[in-house]
């Protein structure tokens, strides 16, 4: 019987280590472009990144950048859902709640604000990991090293988008 209990024990503490909640982590970095909030935030929506973010495909479920729009992606072999939780393009502000089954769900933040000669972009990753795969892939999309990268291939490619077309359309 104490052999039983020993070994019921052990699992419960692994299952409540599996089921513990884990606190969300976040990386936020800051960009400058030279175009106006309103230009860059029509690209800021499920079929504006089409523009600029390669490979970029997204299903539109519902609607485009309307609060509840879902869409979906497939990025590295996984699929996510998103959700338009805000889009105010007069304020410069896009947001998204993400999910990716089994990995991590969380929400994207993109601010726009004027500066001087166009705008400074900040972007938000905030996750939180819903299994031991997911909090690797947290943990490896949030590198601040992986972070900065992808940051910069958004401004690169944005910027090309905009190269491309300079009359803003």
């Amino acid at each position: 019987m104490r052999l039983f209990s020993r070994a019921s024990g052990a699992f419960a503490l692994t299952l409540s280590a599996l089921t513990m909640a884990t606190a969300p982590a976040s990386q936020t970095r800051t960009f400058h472009l030279d175009a106006s909030p309103a230009r860059l935030m029509p690209l800021f929506t499920a079929a504006g990144e089409r523009a600029w973010a390669q490979g970029w495909d997204p299903q539109i479920l519902s609607g485009d950048s309307e609060r509840g729009s879902v869409f979906q992606t497939n990025a590295h072999g996984h699929d996510t859902t998103w959700i338009v939780i805000d889009y105010r393009p007069q304020q410069g502000v896009a947001s998204y709640a993400r999910i990716v089954r089994d990995l991590n769900m969380g929400i994207v933040d993109v601010v726009c604000r004027p500066a001087i000669r166009g705008s400074d972009v900040s972007v938000t990753y905030t996750l939180t990991p819903l299994s031991g795969d997911g909090q690797r892939a947290v943990a490896a999309m949030l590198d601040p090293a992986h972070f900065d990268a992808m940051i910069e291939e958004w401004r690169s490619a944005i910027g090309a988008a905009l190269a491309a077309d300079p009359s803003g359309r």
